[in-house]
């Protein structure tokens, strides 16, 4: 079983993922980054483009980012805030 971590993508008065994932790579303002479990703390301003999430069960989804915004990963959790 893979090691996962919490996710949670929202936009104001929209959850639009929020759930366990192995893996998100994102958009960040000096270029992609993939987050997994257990990764260092870190806040990081985020461009327009894609989510690209792995799930436990092996689902790759991709999330159009139409605006940009911010990522904060702690606690072994990930909040995206469009």
């Amino acid at each position: 079983m893979s090691k996962t971590f919490h996710l949670t993508i929202a936009e104001v008065g929209n959850n639009i993922f929020d759930g366990e994932a192995v893996s998100v790579t994102l958009p960040g303002s000096d270029g992609m980054f993939t987050v997994l479990a257990h990764h260092e703390a870190f806040v990081s301003p985020l461009r327009v483009g894609e989510a690209k999430i792995v799930t436990p069960d092996g689902e790759h989804q991709i999330i159009t980012l139409s605006v940009a915004g911010i990522a904060e990963v702690s606690n072994n959790q990930a909040t995206v805030i469009l």
